[in-house]
């Protein structure tokens, strides 16, 4: 925890040198020149106030701040309520808002994805203090799931693994499901973002959550981690035509069977990697049976159009079997087939290359 803590320190003390500054402003209707907002930073829970400001006589305000060095979550505050947004770098934004519910009527706009966190916590407000029914929540809760899926490695997915309403996390890691999407944010840190300082904090909350799960089935449970035994699937591509993992397996000496979504902007590294070692292997035995679990199919179809490899569409998205039964939990996720069996998985995808080389 110290390091985790050093090294957010440090972010802080790198983004208040780096010359670039991010810029919000707006009106508070109801404010007067006695009225402080106080600007803090969020370090995994941690707030850091990073400046403050005097409203106008017209409830105006300004703030212009050294931007962080990488995407982070700031928040607003008056008094004991608080106006959350992200910064990616340069943003300028706009937030209008009215006392006395400071914290509860505003807008925020200026960038998607403060338009998009500011969303999340105004649909959370209204399953605040036990309101709505279960039905309701799980819904809710069902549609940011799908959201975190299509960009688990963005600023917004985790915002959204760390909400808490009513002092209980809408992400738990002691559900198994929620924990997927947990680690679906954290592999995707671990493997896009490793120098992000939320990197650390997001991997230990994900292996914390694995260890206390693990530590509470019984010995007749079955844990899926380590997927020894190749379970069929069965998909089509484009074109309709329909592919079985076990035959590709039979028919090629190395397979790697990788979990994706087109959508997420990490998926043009993904597919610029896997097409690397397609080119460095394929004539020597390997293929790529490649599972889409975009939730719409369009980003699929362009993308699948133009890649050498088989690509299918699970069009379960992440509620599939698919992604249950090889305990997927997070894009990317591939694992090595040789032989007709699983060999290993890789999460990290900066390790894939080496991994494939070993079986070759």
């Amino acid at each position: 925890m110290k390091k985790i803590l050093f090294m957010l320190l440090v972010t802080l003390a790198l983004a208040s040198c780096n010359g670039n500054k991010f810029s919000v402003d707006g009106t508070i209707e109801g404010a007067s020149d006695t009225t402080t907002l106080v600007l803090e930073q969020s370090s995994n829970g941690q707030w850091f106030v990073i400046d403050s400001v005097s409203v106008g006589k017209d409830g105006s305000f300004k703030l212009s701040v050294e931007a962080p060095s990488v995407p982070s979550i700031y928040q607003l505050r008056l008094g004991n309520q608080t106006i959350c947004f992200p910064i990616d770098s340069l943003d300028h934004l706009t937030i209008k808002a009215k006392l006395p519910d400071f914290g509860r009527d505003y807008t925020v706009s200026g960038s998607e994805h403060a338009e998009q966190v500011m969303k999340i916590d105004q649909e959370a407000m209204q399953f605040a203090g036990g309101k709505g029914t279960e039905a309701e929540r799980q819904a809710w809760k069902d549609k940011l799931a799908r959201q975190i899926a299509a960009d688990p490695s963005g600023i917004v997915a985790y915002y959204a693994i760390n909400k808490y309403i009513d002092g209980k996390p809408l992400f738990d890691p002691m559900n198994d499901n929620d924990l997927r999407f947990i680690g679906a944010v954290a592999n995707a840190f671990n493997s896009f973002r490793p120098d992000d300082p939320r990197t650390e904090y997001l991997v230990n909350l994900l292996l914390d959550g694995q260890r206390r799960r693990r530590s509470m089935q019984a010995p007749t449970d079955t844990v899926y981690a380590d997927v020894a035994t190749l379970l069929d699937i069965k998909l089509q591509d484009y074109n309709g035509k329909e592919y079985s993992l076990s035959k590709v397996a039979a028919e090629n000496r190395v397979v790697l069977l990788d979990f994706t979504a087109y959508a997420t902007e990490i998926s043009p590294q993904l597919n610029k990697l896997l097409n690397d070692i397609y080119q460095a292997y394929h004539s020597r035995g390997l293929a790529i049976y490649q599972v889409s679990l975009d939730e719409d199919n369009v980003a699929w179809r362009q993308a699948a159009q133009n890649l050498p490899w088989i690509t299918v569409y699970d069009p379960m998205s992440v509620e599939s079997a698919n992604v249950g039964n090889y305990n997927v939990n997070g894009i990317p996720t591939t694992f090595i087939i040789k032989n007709g069996e699983i060999v290993e998985r890789v999460e990290d995808a900066t390790r894939l290359k080496s991994a494939v080389a070993r079986y070759m």
